[in-house]
């Protein structure tokens, strides 16, 4: 299959090196280049004195400007290109679009410090990885933090991404990305992004929906507990605030024996949300080394599965 075969290319190039930083710092990346974009479109179309109907449409109109742009360009790149040429510049342009090697790097740099006890040093990393208030946390909270952002992103960094581009190759890779970068940047209920993310927000839930049931799975599968993390899958998964995170968190916590979301403090307020494996005990240090491991494994069963559909 030609998209699953650019994919794998896509991936081992990921694995192998990452995104360097001297790349980084010469062209930036294709996320913070969509983001430049979506910038300009809150800035141009998201007016403060115009009606909630009014910005509501607008926003409608930065996801289809957006998502638009990026899909018409990535098919344009896409049909000029064929046979094994084809696949394999279609996996370098794919290559900064999966994340797996930096998912890894951030959770394992919570990881570590919390495992020596270095509760400033694992509060501060966990600052750049979630959006709740981490300068109160204890080792459970942070263990928690860290997990859950390890399970939902698997699903939205590198699961959805590629579940896409197998299906449409350059322009479902890129357009996935392009939704989900509107998402976390618009696609907040704040009084500026309430109603010009609403698209933004209702479209990145629709195309996760898939991949965040396929990774609960892909855990559920590794985690040595199937029957029950489906199970809590099940159960849990419906009652957690996101229509898709849940499906993750829900297989992790349960394939860890330990409970996840809960309570938990933003900025300006406490969010009471219902616990995930609620029955279980909270997460230490110990049990964050075991998620990592859990990702691992998670992730030689996706590329397996990817090496497969390309051979097919």
């Amino acid at each position: 299959m030609t998209f699953a075969a650019m994919m794998v290319i896509a991936v081992a190039l990921d694995l192998a090196i990452g995104w360097p930083a001297r790349l980084y710092a010469a062209i930036g990346h294709p996320v913070t280049w969509i983001g430049a974009l979506i910038g300009a479109l809150d800035r141009r179309l998201n007016r403060e004195g115009c009606s909630f109907a009014r910005r509501k449409w607008a926003g409608v109109a930065a996801v289809l400007i957006c998502v638009g742009l990026v899909a018409g360009l990535s098919t344009v790149v896409q049909m000029q290109v064929s046979g094994w040429w084809g696949i394999l510049i279609g996996g370098v342009i794919a290559w900064p679009l999966v994340a797996m090697r930096s998912m890894y790097e951030h959770v394992a740099a919570v990881a570590n410090p919390l495992a020596h006890g270095d509760l400033p040093a694992a509060r501060h990393a966990v600052s750049m990885i979630v959006g709740r208030e981490t300068s109160t946390l204890d080792e459970a909270a942070i263990a928690r933090a860290a997990l859950e952002s390890l399970a939902e992103n698997t699903s939205d960094g590198i699961v959805a991404p590629l579940f896409w581009g197998v299906l449409f190759g350059l322009p479902g890779i890129a357009a996935y990305k392009a939704i989900n970068t509107l998402d976390s940047m618009i696609g907040h209920r704040s009084p500026r992004f309430e109603a010009f993310g609403w698209a933004a927000a209702r479209l990145d839930d629709l195309v996760n929906l898939p991949a965040s049931r396929l990774t609960g799975v892909m855990f559920a599968v590794v985690s040595g507990r199937p029957k029950q993390a489906i199970a809590t899958m099940l159960r849990d998964a419906p009652r957690h605030r996101s229509p898709n995170a849940g499906w993750p968190e829900a297989a992790m916590a349960a394939g860890l024996q330990v409970r996840l979301s809960g309570p938990r403090v933003y900025a300006n307020h406490i969010a009471d949300e219902p616990w995930v494996n609620g029955g279980a005990a909270d997460p230490l240090a110990a049990d964050l080394q075991h998620g990592l491991a859990l990702y691992r494994r998670a992730l030689v069963l996706g590329i397996a599965a990817l090496l497969t559909l390309a051979l097919l």
